[in-house]
């Protein structure tokens, strides 16, 4: 079985002043989780908000505690790199057989 995790996370940013600059931030931040744990990372909402980013970051490994494992590490991670808050985390895995 296959167990496939995934963590979805909402930044506020609130003392972003462009597009560009918030774009800066939520790529440098993407490349750095990408880099630390090796698994898959993408922003994936919000792309328009001057304010707000969200990410989202998945593993496949063979269990649920493994993985979910892996997205508290990447959540305690993001909460020391991002210079904002941290709004509607969400953590969850799926099985495929």
């Amino acid at each position: 079985m296959m167990a496939v995790s995934m963590i979805q996370i909402v930044l506020e940013l609130p003392d972003v002043t462009s597009i560009k600059e918030k774009r800066m931030i939520v790529v440098s931040l993407r490349d750095k989780i990408i880099r630390k744990f090796k698994i898959s990372v993408a922003e994936i909402d919000l792309h328009d908000s001057l304010l707000f980013g969200q990410i989202g970051a998945a593993v496949v490994s063979n269990n649920r505690r493994h993985g979910e494992k892996v997205m508290q590490k990447v959540l305690g991670f993001v909460e020391d790199q991002v210079p904002g808050r941290l709004h509607d985390v969400q953590i969850h895995t799926e099985y495929f057989s």
